[in-house]
């Protein structure tokens, strides 16, 4: 098994920025892929970017958020600049060994850390 636990949340102003920290721990030696998808109230979770040899992203975070990945200490990060309004939701780590934007196909998954956005 592995657990994931997210940190990093938090409230930020429209264009201002967040930084989410996702810790892996257990048999971490079977996971290749870390992501993160995100879930707004009232819609379904969807894939917002993941890192294994390279990164991916959601075409609506493109140039705004950066993933990276410190195997060392088996942490993923989400950098996030230019924040929207649209982009507050809770935002869930996940972990697999390979990589697919779709939700059922991720075995490891966070609790969620809620990230808000104002106007």
């Amino acid at each position: 098994q592995v657990q994931l636990a997210e940190s990093g949340g938090g409230s930020a102003q429209a264009e201002g920025s967040l930084r989410l920290s996702c810790a892996a721990s257990g048999r971490t030696s079977s996971i290749s892929v870390m992501g993160w998808f995100r879930q707004a109230p009232g819609k379904e979770r969807e894939f917002v970017a993941a890192i294994g040899r390279i990164a991916h992203y959601a075409d609506f975070v493109k140039g705004r958020f950066t993933i990276s990945r410190d195997n060392a200490k088996n942490t993923v990060y989400l950098q996030m600049n230019s924040l929207k309004p649209e982009d507050t939701a809770v935002y869930f780590c996940a972990a697999d060994k390979a990589y697919s934007r779709r939700v059922g196909d991720w075995d490891y998954w966070g609790r969620g850390t809620q990230v808000t956005v104002s106007s």
